[in-house]
């Protein structure tokens, strides 16, 4: 597995999210139909960081603190894990600084390699809220998510002038979702040594090959309302693409929408709750797409005309 750099850190080319990791609000339970205990989580944790993949993506607002607690009590014996967690603003009356010091509390760590602010509510606020933070050493690189082009240019010149470095972006970014490449964000990225971090690569699994109209997601979810079967049904000509590719390298349509993802100059982040699932991230971060596989696969998921913005999403154009 090939690393790559976020500054002058060695990061695997594939993050880990455990957004669907414990209950509660907005967790694993009611966004994807998970109901997974530490003892389920555990043996996956352990299979991923023997794997090489030690870079770890929660946030205080995935199951209001459970995803968090449970990483925590994960990475208490390893001391190579890198841990990237967010401040959602407009969740909680607390003080980014009182966020923080929870999150390092749940996470059992003086402070996190990443600290993202979750959403643009406020950009000159929560960046300048930031920068004291950073200077502490309570966070070590700085990121935002789910912002646009001229968002993450203040968020850079506000941390700039206090000679700190935006050091990454996080927004969806998938096959059938685009809109971070259409609006220039990847390109400022690439241009201005700020690592872009994909999120929602398989589109909650619609991209997996696993659900189709015939077998459709769990009902009175997250994902299963965004992608009904007449979502799926479109999905249809996309999936076979992805499969025949797959076939070629001998991996499922998940190791191919990952490794789309990586071409692109991205870091995905893949949700893990399955051993299986981490055998498919060491696949995927080892796979090399053709530059016609890559081209046969955006000019198939065009066609589907399927493009789903999270409800916490705003336009990146």
């Amino acid at each position: 597995m090939k690393y790559i750099q976020l500054n002058n850190e060695q990061i695997p080319p594939i993050a880990l999210g455990t957004w669907s990791w414990g209950g509660g609000a907005n967790s694993g339970e009611d966004i994807f139909g998970n109901n997974l205990s530490e003892e389920d989580l555990k043996p996956i944790f352990e299979a991923a960081v023997n794997a090489g993949f030690h870079l770890w993506d929660t946030a205080a607002v995935y199951g209001m603190g459970a995803s968090e607690t449970i990483l925590g009590n994960f990475i208490k014996d390893h001391n190579n894990v890198l841990v990237s967690t967010k401040y959602t603003p407009g969740v909680s009356e607390d003080t980014m600084e009182e966020s923080l010091t929870n999150s390092l509390n749940r996470l059992a760590v003086d402070h996190t390699d990443i600290y993202w602010i979750h959403n643009p509510n406020d950009v000159e606020k929560w960046t300048t809220e930031l920068i004291p933070l950073m200077k502490s050493g309570k966070v070590k690189h700085a990121g935002v998510s789910n912002h646009n082009l001229e968002e993450i240019k203040q968020a850079a010149s506000l941390l700039e002038k206090e000679g700190l470095q935006l050091s990454a972006v996080q927004n969806h970014y998938s096959l059938l979702y685009r809109s971070s490449e259409d609006a220039g964000i990847i390109d400022w990225c690439n241009q201005n040594n700020v690592l872009f971090f994909s999120y929602m690569v398989l589109e909650q699994g619609a991209l997996t090959g696993k659900y189709t109209a015939q077998n459709p997601f769990q009902p009175g979810t997250r994902r299963g309302e965004a992608f009904n079967t007449e979502v799926l049904q479109k999905l249809d000509n996309l999936l076979e693409v992805m499969k025949k590719i797959g076939d070629a390298h001998n991996v499922e349509p998940t190791q191919i929408a990952i490794a789309w993802a990586i071409a692109k100059g991205t870091v995905p982040i893949i949700g893990v709750t399955k051993s299986r699932h981490v055998e498919g991230a060491v696949a995927a971060a080892d796979l090399v797409l053709s530059e016609k596989e890559i081209q046969d696969l955006e000019v198939s998921a065009k066609e589907t005309g399927v493009e789903i913005k999270g409800a916490w999403e705003n336009s990146m154009l």
